[in-house]
């Protein structure tokens, strides 16, 4: 599908009704912002397979699901990947892997202690509730071509969440104080990501306020899911900004 051709912004119907200013696509701006973003999420899904299989190994009897998992991540990241080839943007893959690397390290710490709740949440819970935030923030200001990708990857990103929440609602009684640790630890990492980001995202339209909102949303809803109360979840809530 064609990039949208316009000198300064192109107004479409938002999934609200309402109308909105999408950003002009083909600018050196734009693309240079788009080569970041774009790579976060390449990397974001293929950091997402990785820690599916090495969760795998971690609850053997349940591999062969949690490897259904990571093959759908990996094809969201060839649609991505179409999606900065659509734009004639190259993906600024080493800035995406240092982006990853304080959770990454985090995650593979947990794993070689063989601790299934931090890895869990970490992956399961953290990042597929920012994607799925991020997502949905994105595709009201998106180009067509990403757009209609981005709508396909968000329904599989559910099922993603909906693993890790279910999984640590059944293991809650055992698992609530490395889950309450595994939140001190990384949480505040996803607000400093998002910092790191914002200059970029609000290039492609999309607000820092709003994502850290929509993010913070969908994350509490996964708390309330797993089975924490409403003053745990004020209390993990409260490492965003600490």
């Amino acid at each position: 599908m064609p990039t949208i051709e316009s000198p300064d912004v192109a107004v479409l119907d938002r999934p609200d009704g309402s109308l909105g200013e999408l950003p002009d696509f083909t600018t050196d701006t734009y693309k240079d912002a788009y080569s970041r973003i774009n790579a976060i999420v390449i990397q974001g899904e293929q950091e997402a397979y990785d820690n599916y299989v090495a969760i795998g190994t971690l609850i053997p009897e349940q591999a062969d699901e949690l490897l259904k998992l990571g093959r759908m991540e990996l094809k969201h990241m060839r649609g991505f990947t179409a999606c900065g080839k659509n734009l004639g943007v190259t993906a600024d893959m080493t800035f995406a892997k240092e982006f990853f690397s304080r959770l990454h390290g985090n995650f593979q710490e947990a794993l070689s202690e063989g601790h299934i709740t931090t890895c869990l949440f970490i992956q399961a819970i953290l990042i597929e509730a920012f994607a799925i935030s991020a997502y949905h923030v994105y595709i009201r200001v998106a180009d067509p071509f990403a757009k209609k990708i981005t709508e396909g990857v968000v329904k599989d990103e559910y099922l993603h969440l909906n693993y890790g929440q279910q999984w640590l609602k059944s293991n809650l009684k055992n698992c609530k104080e490395e889950l309450i640790q595994a939140n001190k630890a990384n949480l505040p990492l996803i607000r400093s990501m998002l910092e790191q980001v914002s200059e970029d995202a609000a290039v492609l339209y999309m607000d820092k306020e709003e994502l850290m909102e929509e993010f913070m949303i969908a994350f509490q809803d996964s708390l309330t899911e797993i089975g924490l109360d409403n003053r745990e979840i004020a209390r993990m809530a409260l490492a965003a900004i600490a």
